[in-house]
């Protein structure tokens, strides 16, 4: 498998880390790359967990809720608990979804469904989701270590 088949796309890395900084920041291409192999090792650690976890279980398929147990025993006990708040939340947005779609369907309106608004109900929840602050370890040579914490 090729090193480049394993990352994640270095645009999509870069565009994540562009809305956390102020608009007229810059990030450099060895930044961009950076993160680039660091999330991708850590994607491929808790997924090797989950992915294990299941070899044991005698079952084929990771899901999300496999995850969420990789986050937990891994020591990532807080993003385990969020993303599995965040789960639970997207899995009820899909069920509700699921239910409008039917009643569209059996009334014979399916071309009067807002593809629009799934996506909208979608983004508003998760951005009401409960989250974490990030935290960055920034250092200054004027000033030393800094911790920041962005919201």
């Amino acid at each position: 498998m090729d090193e480049s088949d394993r990352l994640l796309p270095i645009a999509n890395v870069g565009r994540i880390m562009k809305n956390i900084l102020p608009p007229n920041a810059k990030i450099s291409k060895g930044s961009k790359e950076t993160m680039q192999e660091c999330v991708s090792e850590f994607i491929s650690f808790v997924t090797g967990e989950a992915s294990d976890k299941c070899h044991k279980e005698n079952r084929k398929t990771v899901n999300g809720d496999d995850i969420c147990w990789a986050l937990s025993t891994l020591g990532f006990d807080n993003y385990g608990e969020v993303i599995t708040r965040y789960l639970h939340k997207y899995r009820e947005f899909e069920r509700e979804k699921s239910n409008k779609d039917g009643e569209c369907n059996s009334s014979g309106n399916e071309e009067n469904r807002d593809h629009y608004e799934s996506l909208t109900s979608f983004r508003n929840l998760v951005e009401t989701s409960t989250s974490l602050p990030l935290e960055f370890r920034i250092i200054d040579s004027n000033k030393g270590l800094n911790l920041k914490t962005v919201k």
